[in-house]
C-alpha cells in the first residue's frame, strides 16, 4: 500500500509505504526526479538491505534513515514501513533546531545507524503508523500540517534513540556533537570541491587538531578520512550506476585531472578504477562489503 500526500502549489510530498512487495529506490534511474528522504522501519525478521550496492543486515524491529541520493533494495520489502518526504514537505535543515537530526541521522558521514526499538517503542511506532494512516484518509485544509507535526515527532524520537544507542554524553557532550554534526553537513555540501580539513575547520572556527580530537571521541576516524570516504562513496556510486568515464568522475569530484583521481581511488580502494569497472559485472553487493 502506498499513501501519498502532495501539495500542487508548494510541491510538498509525503509518502507512507507498507505491505508493498516491490518497494525500493533507484536514484540513478527511475527515482532521480523524486528528492525524497526515507525513514524505514523493519517490522519483520532481520533481512539484508543493499544500499548503493553495499549489503547490510537490517535487524528486526529497527529503523534506518536513508538519503535522497541513495539507491536501496530490501530483501523482504513487504515487511518494511517507510515514510518518504521531500524538503518542501519538511526541510530538516531549516528546522534543525526542532529535530536536531542534520549531520547525524541525515547528512552524517560517520556510520550507518540501525536504531533498535524495544517493545514499548514498537507500540509507540505502531500508534504513529495508525495516526498517519488515519490522516491520509482525512483530506481537509489542515491535512498537510497535521502530518508534518506527526513526522516531526517521528524524527525527534528516532534522533533521541540513535543518540542513546550510538553516542554517550560522557564520550561526546552535546555541544561537541553539534560541531561534529555541522562538520558532516558541511562535508555533504562541499565534498565535491573541498577535500582538505582546513576548509571545514575554518568554517567552524576551529583548528584542524580540535576537529581531529572530537572525531576520535565520536567514531575513531579522522576528519580527513571522513571527507575522503564521502568522496569515495560518490566515486563508486557514479562508477556503478552511471556510464561516466573516470575523467568525467574526476571532474565531478573536484580533482585536477584523471591521474590525480586515479591515485586517490587506488589508495583508498586498494585497486584501480579500471579494475573496479572490470569487477562490477561479476560482483554481488555482498562481495562489495568486504
Amino acid at each position: 500500500m502506498i499513501h501519498q500526500y502532495q501539495d500542487p502549489q508548494t510541491g510538498a510530498q509525503l509518502r507512507l509505504v507498507y505491505d508493498e512487495p516491490t518497494f525500493d529506490r533507484v536514484f540513478y534511474g527511475k527515482d532521480r526526479k523524486d528528492k525524497l528522504l526515507t525513514i524505514a522501519w523493519n517490522r519483520g525478521a532481520a533481512q539484508h538491505v543493499t544500499i548503493d550496492n553495499v549489503a547490510y543486515i537490517f535487524p528486526a524491529n529497527a529503523l534506518l534513515c536513508l538519503m535522497v541520493n541513495e539507491t536501496f533494495h530490501f530483501e523482504t520489502p513487504s515487511t518494511i514501513v517507510a515514510w518518504q518526504f521531500n524538503r518542501d514537505f519538511y526541510c530538516i535543515v531549516d528546522h534543525d533546531q526542532e529535530v536536531s537530526c542534520v549531520g547525524f541521522l541525515f547528512y552524517g558521514t560517520s556510520q550507518r545507524f540501525f536504531i533498535n526499538l524495544n517493545d514499548a517503542l514498537l507500540h509507540k511506532f505502531q500508534l504513529l503508523l495508525e495516526v498517519f494512516k488515519d490522516e491520509f484518509q482525512t483530506a481537509d485544509h489542515v491535512q498537510g500540517e497535521m502530518m508534518r507535526v506527526i513526522l516531526k515527532r517521528l524524527i525527534i524520537i528516532a534522533t533521541r534513540l540513535a543518540r542513546e544507542q550510538y553516542v554517550t554524553e560522557e564520550e561526546l557532550p552535546g555541544e561537541k556533537l553539534e560541531i561534529v554534526r555541522k562538520f558532516n553537513l558541511l562535508v555533504e555540501n562541499h565534498y565535491k570541491t573541498e577535500h582538505q580539513v582546513k576548509f571545514y575547520a575554518g568554517k567552524l572556527f576551529k583548528s584542524p587538531k580540535t576537529l581531529s580530537n572530537l572525531f576520535a571521541l565520536y567514531n575513531h576516524k579522522t576528519p580527513q578520512l571522513v571527507i575522503h570516504e564521502r568522496v569515495m562513496m560518490e566515486a563508486k556510486r557514479l562508477m556503478y550506476y552511471t556510464d561516466k568515464t573516470s575523467k568525467e568522475i574526476a571532474y565531478d569530484l573536484g580533482f585536477e585531472d584523471a591521474n590525480h583521481f586515479g591515485k586517490f581511488f587506488k589508495k583508498h580502494a586498494g585497486y584501480t578504477t579500471s579494475d573496479f569497472k572490470k569487477l562490477l559485472p561479476t560482483m554481488t553487493p555482498y562481495q562489495q562489503t568486504a
